[in-house]
């Protein structure tokens, strides 16, 4: 019997990818307008592969992509591009279709809820509360408040512990195979592979697999 559903945050109750995007190439079109002499299309993959080297929560990725592109950072275009970015996140941050009348549906249901993110602390608060969805949860677990990322079991105890339910108990909707279902799968609880947002491919096979959120009520 399930008892609670976990949540992963980005790509799973929001488009991660769509917003990262948006907020890239805004922030990239404000740092040619502010002097920086690059391609646009050429701008965005050289920083994109600076996420990927790094971590695509990074608070310095812009120092990082001006040192590289320019050796040294010009603080008007630095100024630039993370007021654009800023600017054009907090209109993009959208749940995905169907979040919020799944979530009161397992709220009716008597069914706890909570997330387990890798996203640092104040960025996951900021985001779920941007999404309008932050007083549905009963426990949010962030990466420091475990200093681990998934798929370490550390941060998936810390969920049991909070919410004082059995792992059997516990359903993990998440998008990352090798994150959030190995790590789900390991400590023993139920886990859904949200497909509608799925970024990172893997060969971990979850529970069960959901087209939609509004999927996840299908077992419960």
């Amino acid at each position: 019997m399930i008892r609670a559903v976990l949540f992963d945050i980005d790509n799973t109750l929001t488009d991660y990818v769509k917003i990262k995007t948006a907020c890239v190439n805004a922030a990239i079109k404000a740092m040619i307008k502010a002097g920086l002499e690059m391609d646009s299309e050429d701008a965005y993959d050289i920083l994109m592969k600076i996420y990927r080297k790094s971590f695509y929560e990074s608070k310095t990725i812009f120092q990082a992509f001006l040192k590289h592109v320019n050796g040294v950072v010009d603080y008007k275009i630095l100024g630039a591009a993370i007021v654009a970015y800023r600017q054009i996140r907090y209109f993009v941050v959208k749940p995905y279709n169907g979040v919020v009348k799944t979530l009161k549906a397992l709220k009716k249901k008597g069914i706890k809820l909570g997330v387990l993110t890798d996203t640092p602390k104040v960025k996951a608060w900021v985001r779920l509360t941007n999404l309008g969805i932050v007083d549905y949860f009963d426990c949010v677990i962030t990466f420091e408040d475990t200093r681990h990322r998934k798929p370490n079991l550390i941060p998936f105890k810390k969920v049991v512990n909070t919410l004082h339910i059995k792992p059997c108990e516990i359903l993990f909707v998440g998008d990352n195979p090798n994150r959030d279902i190995k790590g789900g799968k390991k400590i023993g609880m139920k886990t859904a592979l949200a497909k509608y947002g799925q970024f990172i491919k893997g060969k971990e096979k979850a529970d069960y697999e959901l087209n939609k959120i509004s999927d996840v009520l299908k077992y419960i």
